[in-house]
């Protein structure tokens, strides 16, 4: 198992920790930390050589060679500063980027193993906003916040202890006391941070999928004239999350100006205490400009105090909605372990099947007894809401029903791999999602190899595209098979749409083939069309057609009606017409209509 599946496994299973991430960039956090710590040696040093020098020369001890090689380790130690902060950079920075780069794959795959329920609970926006803000907040926490949390107490350290080993233990104490209001300062900022950082993502997701929503329903909104709504709406979701923003800045505003205070004060004590010292001979003057260079020094481990306990109160915000991705467990998962050198045929058998939507109460489908046998043509019809796609949710595992009552070759669906019943069974929904790509690539997306790895698939999809009657409305575009679509299509009428899906179905030549209501945006003739195709090319293969058409069904070897979830009518088209029922209803009705409109 390569490395980084080991950390994928250890990061998506159980509590998710930051752990395996950090370790995998262990050497580099190593080097850089024992590189920003011989930085900040040199630049420890550099107040004491300036002292040094300015004595010397006062007191005449010093001729040009001292003052030289004085001079050569000022440079020194400007260089190691120089080089190595390329190198912690290099280190830290580089670590931070490569563990965002995990966690946010990582993310991504463990939401495309989750089942719909939770993308029906779960606004794109929100998760937009956890793979971009959320993720860039912990990247700050473990590269940037490293470094300031690293020189807020080392570095805080050093200088004390070099302060009173070259200077004066007193004065160093006199002028640290008030430094120890930071720390009380800091307990309680991160506190208040923490909550108003969590407030602030919220905001931000709100925003994300505010505009999401906008900008994707943006023909809908312009349909209804509704842009000043929704402008209010996007106006309401920006100010909510400008004042979260000011929030933080307000409390970024406080706190700032009190670390500055706080050194304003260590220098004022420095200035009387220090200067007093000066004249009563008890420090030298290069002494004393080196102490004033220390507590400047002291000024950036408390800014970076500040930095730090911000940068991890935003992470530590973002890591909480984080792990609520990675917490959460796929509902619909192989329950039988199995390879995929199993094949379906394609008998599908519904044993007084029964099913609820895990957040619903009613039933949507009840008590439905059917068997399809392999090869067949079984048609499905029935009002909006009467359970037609819920029957195609099913069979595709999309959510699971009890077990049993969903047979498979005679054998219950979930013994089946997912990866087997996804590659055996074709499925065109009712929302036909293209995506941003050439048709050639939609058309090709259901197979293993890409076109662009694999030029002669252009024939194979070709013939789909002919079967689904898209191909000359193909070719007549600029780029024929290489035309962009846009986002989710956009640049295709409903039924360029629906034939681009129905060709990528065909493609797939699947045991079992699922249309949900795939015809209805088509022409009756180019609905006759497709469908003699389909008996052409499907023949000993089982397919099954949801419409509300009958012209699209008629031609099924059986027809299934489903009334409000129960199975109310089955048979032929011949049989049910002579029924006199449901079926026939709709048949004279929707033959009267084609009559008038030919009329």
């Amino acid at each position: 198992m390569r490395s980084g599946d080991k950390m994928k496994e250890k990061s998506t299973s159980g509590k998710f920790s930051l752990v395996p991430y950090l370790l995998k960039y262990k050497w580099n956090y190593l080097f850089g930390i024992v590189i920003l710590l011989l930085v900040d040696m040199a630049n420890l040093y550099i107040p004491q050589f300036i002292g040094e020098v300015i004595d010397g020369l006062a007191e005449g001890a010093l001729d040009r060679s001292g003052v030289n090689r004085l001079l050569a380790k000022l440079f020194a130690a400007g260089a190691v500063m120089m080089l190595g902060r390329f190198g912690w950079r290099f280190c830290i920075f580089g670590a931070a980027r490569g563990i965002e780069y995990r966690l946010r794959n990582d993310m991504f795959r463990h939401l495309e193993t989750l089942s719909a329920r939770y993308f029906n609970s779960h606004k794109t926006g929100d998760l937009m906003a956890r793979f971009t803000n959320d993720l860039s907040a912990l990247r700050m926490a473990v590269g940037p916040a490293v470094v300031t949390a690293f020189d807020a107490v080392v570095m805080t350290v050093m200088v004390l202890v070099r302060m009173v080993a070259y200077v004066d233990f007193r004065l160093t104490l006199m002028a640290f006391i008030p430094l120890t209001l930071v720390a009380v300062g800091c307990y309680f900022y991160g506190i208040e941070a923490k909550k108003r950082q969590t407030r602030r993502q919220e905001a931000f997701s709100g925003l994300s999928d505010k505009v999401q929503e906008s900008i994707a329903g943006v023909r809908v909104l312009k349909a209804f004239v509704q842009e000043d709504k929704d402008f209010e709406a996007f106006e309401k979701a920006s100010r909510n999350s400008m004042e979260k923003n000011l929030s933080m800045v307000k409390l970024r505003a406080v706190f700032g100006p009190a670390l500055d205070a706080v050194t304003g004060i260590s220098l004022l004590v420095t200035l009387v205490f220090g200067g007093r010292m000066v004249l009563e001979g008890t420090v030298t003057i290069g002494k004393f400009v080196a102490f004033n260079s220390y507590i400047g020094m002291l000024v950036w481990p408390m800014i970076a105090c500040g930095d730090c306990i911000n940068n991890f109160s935003q992470a530590a915000a973002a890591f909480q909605r984080i792990s609520c991705i990675f917490r959460e467990k796929p509902d619909i998962v192989d329950k039988v372990p199995g390879g995929q050198d199993i094949h379906i045929k394609g008998e599908i058998t519904l044993n007084n099947l029964t099913f609820t939507y895990p957040d619903g109460e009613t039933p949507v489908l009840k008590h439905v007894n059917l068997q399809v046998k392999a090869g067949e043509m079984l048609g499905v019809l029935g009002r909006t809401g009467s359970g037609k796609s819920s029957l195609a949710d099913l069979l595709l595992r999309v959510y699971d029903c009890e077990e049993g009552a969903l047979l498979v070759d005679g054998r219950p669906i979930t013994e089946f791999p997912l990866a087997v019943l996804h590659r055996d069974m074709a499925y065109v929904p009712q929302d036909n999602f293209l995506f941003s790509d050439t048709l050639e690539e939609n058309i090709a997306f259901g197979l293993e190899d890409r076109i662009r790895d694999h030029p002669q698939l252009r024939a194979s999809i070709k013939r789909a595209a002919k079967a689904a009657c898209i191909h000359d409305n193909i070719m007549g575009f600029p780029e024929e098979y290489r035309t962009l679509v846009g986002e989710r299509g956009v640049t295709l009428s409903g039924g360029q749409k629906q034939r681009s899906s129905i060709a990528r179905a065909l493609l797939m030549d699947a045991s079992v083939l699922i249309l949900d209501d795939s015809l209805s945006a088509v022409d009756t003739d180019t609905e006759e069309q497709i469908l003699e195709n389909l008996m052409h090319l499907r023949r000993g293969k089982t397919t099954i057609i949801i419409a509300h058409r009958i012209s699209t069904l008629q031609k099924a070897d059986h027809v299934a009606v489903l009334t409000e979830g129960e199975l109310t009518e089955y048979g032929t088209h011949q049989e049910l017409l002579e029924r006199g029922g449901f079926y026939a209803h709709i048949y004279e009705k929707q033959q009267l209509e084609q009559e008038l409109n030919v009329v």
